[in-house]
Formats: structure tokens, C-alpha cells, sequence
């Protein structure tokens, strides 16, 4: 009995070894496969970013529709933002520092602990990027801080990721419409809610929430871009909600106790 039992073991050191193994390299493909996808991304903004003549005359465009739309002000939520130094400084932070890091660790999370439910967000994520990209390449925008009566809170308060040269650059600026810090944020908030299942799943709302709210009152983007990749988002969701989304809970709720299996 001793001998099988140390066979057990053995035997079950050996698959937890190839286990992990699997898991690092699908991790590791996955990471090449999305940086390849966003290479092709940004390559796509550059193109756009030669035919951006129009996007000031998109950006007087965008602000007479939300006018007809009796959309919020957005210059006048910044002006009162603006007198909390404070908020406008921690909303800068949240719009440079939170968006690509927090949607790179839901991913490698998911890609480790719910395998199965991964490919649904992923290629969910990849449709709406590409529909996004069809936007910027079709749609140049100006952002809310290059137009009159807005302020650029990146530039005043010394946190600017994109810089005073609206023109150059590796960044396209003028890729706004539609805004992808909110389409990847309420992506990211609606792939955790059903996949998890903890009570504070629903938590992450607040990461969409937040997001929007900080694109608006640091003038990187108008109401509509917000509003326009959630149509994105909700024309994509087919590809999250395909079947198979929450097999990783039925494997987890169907596993045998290890201390059973001693037994």
C-alpha cells in the first residue's frame, strides 16, 4: 500500500509538472499572438493617421450632434473639475497608467485560470479593436483638448502621455472616435462579472464607470466615442457569449477533493 501510494504521488507531481507547463507556454503563445494583433493595430492607426485633414471639421461635427442630442457639456464638467486640482491629477493618472496594465492582467489571469472562457474574451476584444480601428481609419477625430474652450489637463498638470506636438509622434491623436479605453474597460467589467463568481464580481463596473468619466473630464474624448464602441461592444458580444463561456466553472464545481483522491 506504501508503494502505491508513493506511485500516486509520483504520478501526480508528474501531471501537475505538465500541467504547468502547458499553462506557461499557452501563456506565452497568447502573449505573442496579441502582441502580433497589436502590432497590426498600431500600424493601422498610422495609416489613419496620414488622412486626419477632416478631423477638426469631425470634431465641430461631434459637438453639434451631442448639442442636438442635449448630451452633457463636457467643457463645462471640466471647468468645474478643474477646481479640484486633485481629481483632475488622479484622473490623468487613471487614464495613463490604469487602461493597457489592468486589461493585460484580467487577460493573463483568465488565460491561466479560466482557460476555456479566455478565447471568448480575447477574440471578442480583437472584433471590437478592429471595428475600432475601421473608426479611426474612416472617422479622424480631433479630441475634445485640442478644440477651443477645453483644456488639455495632461499639458497643465505635467502628466501629458501624448505631448504638446498634436502632429507627430508615435501616437495618432486624432483616433478618438471611438474611445477604446472604454470600450476594453466595460469589456474587461462584463467578461469578469460572467465569469466569476464571486459576490464582489460586480465591482468592476466601476472600472467602465470610472474609465468614462476620466476620458470626459481630461478631454480625451467626447460622450459619443464612449457611446459608439459600446454599440461595438454589444455587436461583438455574440463571440463572448458563444457556448463554452462557463466550462471552467463546471470543471472547478465537478473536481474530485485532492484529499478524496488520497483516499
Amino acid at each position: 500500500m506504501g508503494i502505491e501510494a508513493l506511485e500516486r504521488v509520483g504520478q501526480g507531481g508528474t501531471e501537475q509538472g505538465q500541467r504547468g507547463a502547458q499553462t506557461f507556454w499557452r501563456v506565452v503563445r497568447e502573449a505573442v499572438l496579441l502582441a502580433t494583433l497589436f502590432l497590426v493595430y498600431s500600424a493601422g492607426r498610422q495609416i489613419a493617421a496620414r488622412h486626419t485633414g477632416s478631423a477638426f471639421d469631425h470634431a465641430h461635427d461631434v459637438l453639434a450632434i451631442q448639442n442636438w442630442l442635449h448630451l452633457p457639456n463636457e467643457a463645462a464638467i471640466q471647468h468645474w473639475a478643474l477646481k479640484f486640482p486633485n481629481l483632475i491629477e488622479s484622473a490623468n493618472l487613471y487614464y495613463a497608467s490604469v487602461h493597457a496594465p489592468l486589461t493585460a492582467a484580467v487577460l493573463l489571469w483568465l488565460s491561466i485560470w479560466r482557460p476555456k472562457a479566455y478565447p471568448h474574451v480575447r477574440w471578442t476584444m480583437v472584433s471590437v479593436t478592429g471595428l475600432a480601428l475601421v473608426g479611426h481609419i474612416a472617422f479622424p477625430l480631433a479630441p475634445p483638448r485640442m478644440m477651443p474652450g477645453f483644456v488639455d489637463t495632461g499639458l497643465r498638470f505635467g502628466q501629458s502621455v501624448y505631448g504638446p506636438d498634436h502632429s507627430g509622434g508615435p501616437v495618432n491623436q486624432f483616433a478618438a472616435m471611438p474611445s477604446l479605453h472604454v470600450g476594453w474597460a466595460s469589456l474587461i467589467a462584463l467578461s469578469m462579472i460572467l465569469i466569476t463568481r464571486s459576490k464582489w464580481r460586480w465591482l468592476w463596473l466601476l472600472h467602465p464607470i470610472i474609465t468614462f468619466a476620466v476620458v470626459v473630464v481630461t478631454a480625451n474624448h467626447y460622450w459619443l466615442d464612449g457611446i459608439v464602441v459600446l454599440i461595438l461592444l454589444a455587436v461583438s458580444l455574440p463571440l463572448l457569449l458563444r457556448p463554452g463561456l462557463h466550462d471552467d466553472r463546471l470543471r472547478t464545481r465537478n473536481s474530485v477533493p485532492p484529499r478524496r483522491v488520497l483516499k
